[in-house]
């Protein structure tokens, strides 16, 4: 799970990336690829806090129900690859930048959730 600490890291991360991303992007002659990219990450920074709220949400609660977290996420991601693909559809080849963002974005947490362990294992 990602915590907070995690989240915002990972945020400025990707808002730092995104703004050098568009900056190669329109450097290179491609800014609605950069702007693509742009949503890409934004997306993967909605859906990570999102999850994250459900995740509290549904811990908080008494009872937890597995068919409802599920089906709350497979909308939530359901959403995301909409918007996804048909970014990528409509507006082919350029379209896929949005896919390199999200993928960005992930990588991103992935380091992002590790360096607390990285950490810990340098101490020990």
């Amino acid at each position: 799970m990602v915590n907070r600490k995690t989240l915002r890291r990972t945020l400025l991360w990707a808002a730092v990336a995104g703004v050098i991303g568009l900056g190669v992007a329109i450097a290179l002659g491609q800014p609605v690829a950069g702007l693509l990219g742009l949503l890409g990450l934004a997306l993967g920074a909605a859906n990570a806090r999102a999850a994250q709220v459900s995740v509290a949400r549904y811990s908080d609660r008494g009872e937890f129900s597995k068919g409802r977290f599920a089906i709350s996420v497979l909308g939530r991601l359901g959403v995301i690859t909409v918007i996804a693909l048909g970014c990528a559809v409509l507006l082919r080849p350029t379209g896929l930048a949005v896919f390199a963002g999200l993928a960005v974005f992930q990588l991103l947490t992935i380091v992002s959730a590790m360096l607390p362990l990285v950490k810990e294992i340098r101490q020990s």
